[in-house]
């Protein structure tokens, strides 16, 4: 019994010690459309390629993000034939293992696994290094295996050494990363971008979250407005009793 308290105390504390050490946060809003549409956009047209949504359909979208289907058909369905069809990556599962070392996951619950932070932190922390296969690492995942897909819009970030502590105890802190080489956009062009996509990402892991916080918005009100009533109806019911 204490066994398993201390697991499930472990397990809740996890995320936000996580968190901590992220370089970045970001405060999703998934009632944002407009950001859900261009953040929809950019995930069909950067990271479809190797990573699906199988538990997202495109009507869902289409409904969801008041986008027209007939938009939806000729922008966003690149592997599919179908407004029901799931959101499907067309590269082949065996092959991707031997391009990556690994087949690249499906991001339907990455925001649910990982958190909004983590997003935004990892697509924000590329840096180049030489001695990795694909030239590139990542500060929120050291050793990664996908290649910087976003490189030529962010730019190509460089990770100075890091410097002793000036507390004179020989700590080392880890140093920010340095943009080297500018990509296309310009840094917060770049943020909202990513910003953008982590939403979409957020909305994509649990796309009835909308509605059910307006659904528990109004059983709320609905509650305090009974509590109101039935407390009126004892004082009425009992004014007589003494």
């Amino acid at each position: 019994m204490k066994r398993a308290l201390w697991l499930a105390l472990a397990l809740a504390a996890a995320p936000a010690v996580a968190s901590e050490n992220l370089p970045y946060s970001f405060k999703a809003n998934t009632a944002n459309l407009a950001s859900l549409q261009r953040g929809a956009r950019d995930f069909m047209a950067y990271c479809s390629g190797c990573h699906s949504l199988k538990y997202l359909r495109y009507n869902r979208i289409a409904r969801d993000l008041a986008i027209p289907e007939d938009l939806v058909q000729a922008n966003l369905m690149i592997n599919a034939d179908k407004l029901g069809d799931t959101i499907r990556t067309a590269m082949p599962a065996a092959e991707a293992e031997k391009w990556f070392g690994r087949t690249p996951p499906d991001l339907s619950l990455s925001a649910r696994e990982r958190g909004a932070d983590w997003i935004y932190s990892y697509l924000l922390s590329f840096y180049a290094d030489p001695s990795r296969p694909r030239g590139v690492d990542n500060l929120v995942l050291p050793g990664v295996s996908m290649p910087h897909v976003l490189g030529e819009l962010q730019g190509w970030q460089v990770k100075p050494e890091a410097k002793e502590g000036e507390d004179g105890h020989g700590e080392h802190h880890a140093a920010p990363l340095v943009l080297a080489q500018p990509g296309t956009m310009k840094p917060d062009e770049y943020k909202a971008l990513v910003g953008d996509l982590t939403n979409f990402l957020v909305y994509a892991a649990e796309p009835g979250r909308n509605a059910r916080m307006a659904t528990g918005v109004g059983v709320l009100l609905f509650m305090l407005v009974f509590s109101g009533l039935a407390y009126l109806l004892k004082a009425e019911y009992w004014k007589d009793v003494h």
